[in-house]
């Protein structure tokens, strides 16, 4: 959002800083500005500032942290064949790939695999709505966001993180594929990071699927022509990732590499 007078935070003339509340009152007023709704992962990423009182805070944050991840891991202990679904949180319901994302969640609860998404609205509704319908497990790993994300109505079991990289911790946990829609950055994160920890062997080589050719085929095209011309990559890398426009070939290709295949 672009600054204006409205939305710009008042500054300290002598440090160029924003001014800090003094009232519980002024804090109230100042939270309605979104500039000041900060979040935990904002705090914790801020620079550390010479004068800063309370940068030793760092340090107790951890178990704050360490919370996250016990609650996380104790909730979704019994997820053992979770296919996480990740795409725009834009997108409507009457969009192709909300149609589709509603029908794959569907097809994988039938094929017997957990959905696991971020639990907000558009791509990640679809899936755990699909999955939800269909009587199977749905997960929704929500994040908090300086403006508040809703959780969808069709999760079986939610969860709220503070954290982004204690949330990405669960994804790829506790998944055994990815199930990629078309999205934007947050979209892209969460692409590159499995491939990344998939080529560095940190995780299993588990299979990313991208739907939609049309969307991906440019990135694909300049993967392939730039990263691998160019020998940053592999062609090994380039067959990490499985490209569809179906929602039954991205379950059955998954059900195939997963070992599920009733065939």
């Amino acid at each position: 959002m672009a600054d204006t007078q409205a939305n710009k935070p008042k500054l300290k003339k002598d440090t160029g800083k924003p001014i800090e509340p003094e009232t519980v009152a002024e804090a109230k007023e100042l939270e309605k500005n979104p500039y000041w709704q900060t979040t935990e992962d904002e705090i914790l990423l801020r620079s550390p500032e010479p004068e800063d009182k309370f940068k030793s805070s760092d340090s107790w944050r951890v178990f704050r942290i360490m919370a996250e991840f016990v609650g996380g891991f104790d909730e979704l202990a019994t997820i053992t064949h979770g296919v996480s679904v990740f795409g725009s949180a834009r997108t409507k319901e009457t969009d192709p790939n909300y149609i589709a994302a509603r029908e794959t969640g569907k097809l994988l609860a039938e094929a017997g695999f957990e959905v696991i998404t971020g639990g907000g609205p558009g791509i990640m509704e679809a899936a755990n709505r699909g999955a939800f319908e269909a009587g199977g497990v749905s997960v929704g790993c929500n994040i908090e966001l300086p403006f508040e994300q809703t959780p969808n109505p069709y999760q079986n079991r939610g969860l709220s993180f503070k954290y982004f990289f204690v949330r990405k911790t669960m994804f790829t946990k506790y998944s055994n594929a990815y199930v990629i829609f078309p999205g934007g950055y947050g979209t892209m994160d969460e692409v590159f990071e499995a491939l990344t920890l998939i080529q560095t062997k940190k995780i299993r080589n588990f299979p990313i699927v991208l739907f939609n050719s049309n969307y991906w085929k440019g990135l694909l095209s300049w993967l392939t022509s730039m990263m691998l011309n160019e020998k940053n990559i592999n062609a090994e890398d380039l067959g990490l990732i499985h490209l569809t426009d179906s929602p039954k070939d991205a379950v059955d290709f998954i059900t195939k590499c997963c070992g599920l295949d009733k065939k």
